[in-house]
């Protein structure tokens, strides 16, 4: 135990280095031992190289590289359908004759695995909509520079920029699809075992009452791997407050290989039944709504 905090804040620092990715134009590439070099470099020297091995073994540097090569030369969506189709990723959307066909409208998901529910999104909403639509992202992201036609960065360390929050606002002021996981981070386990997402944020309800936008709540069905979690409250427990599980993402990625999954969409909700004067408890009811959708629970009235 006293090792895994002396080990913490390297880890913490091989984390950032990884996260925040500089990828070459032609090809993109992911080089974890450049990247600890620039990010490390008083530090380089006494990092033993299998260490970089490991690293580049535990984020699938080489299949990450194969996905970022396919889609080189592809924009937003375009990019998404070569990402799912590469790891043979099929989505089944179960009522979607609720997604209407004219309006300007919020999409709301639960988040539950951290990348291929971001993917699945972009390519059935994009498709849906010729490619009009915009999905609020942590600002990282915008190094897969093929996803950024799509991608609407948000600043989640640090303050936001009074530039990038009025290019947000301009974005739900306009006519573009609005998709945006409200809690952030991805789903963690509860106490009880669950699967469940963090709190839901306050903005989107803001955002649907000032851009007069309904809001459209979907439900993705997925996990990550029990390992995952494990990993996420182990690193609550030691006291560390970085994210560290993320750079199992890539890992929990590759697993979901061939899979199907499937999302539920729910009925509009139109924006003048929330309530502006209690955002976080209307952000919560969102999130309810969300959770009604789940499969074991059609049974329910929705």
């Amino acid at each position: 135990m006293k090792f895994l905090f002396l080990l913490s804040p390297l880890l913490t620092n091989f984390a950032y280095s990884i996260v925040n990715l500089e990828m070459n134009d032609e090809p993109l590439v992911i080089d974890v031992d450049e990247l600890v070099r620039q990010r490390l470099p008083r530090y380089y020297r006494f990092i033993p190289r299998w260490l970089t091995r490991w690293l580049e073994r535990i984020i699938h540097q080489r299949e990450l590289n194969e996905i970022l090569q396919r889609m080189c030369g592809k924009d937003g969506v375009g990019a998404a359908h070569e990402a799912l189709d590469y790891l043979d990723i099929t989505t089944e959307v179960e009522h979607a004759d609720r997604i209407p066909a004219e309006g300007r409208f919020i999409f709301v998901s639960n988040h539950p695995l951290g990348g291929l529910d971001g993917l699945s999104l972009i390519a059935f909403l994009g498709g849906r909509y010729k490619g009009a639509i915009r999905f609020l992202v942590n600002d990282l992201l915008m190094a897969v520079k093929p996803l950024q036609p799509v991608f609407l960065p948000v600043n989640k360390y640090g303050r936001q920029s009074r530039g990038r929050a009025a290019e947000i606002e301009a974005e739900y002021q306009g006519q573009k699809q609005m998709i945006t996981f409200p809690a952030g981070l991805c789903s963690r386990m509860g106490k009880n075992g669950e699967i469940h997402d963090l709190q839901w944020q306050k903005f989107v309800v803001m955002h649907a009452i000032r851009s007069q936008r309904d809001i459209v709540p979907m439900y993705f069905d997925g996990e990550n791997s029990r390992f995952f979690y494990r990993m996420a409250r182990w690193r609550k427990r030691l006291g560390m407050k970085f994210n560290l599980e993320m750079i199992l993402l890539p890992g929990e990625m590759f697993k979901s290989r061939g899979k199907r999954f499937r999302v539920v969409v729910g009925k509009p909700i139109a924006w003048q039944s929330l309530d502006a004067s209690h955002p976080m408890e209307e952000a919560q009811r969102l999130a309810d709504i969300c959770y009604a959708l789940k499969p074991e629970n059609e049974n329910k009235k929705i």
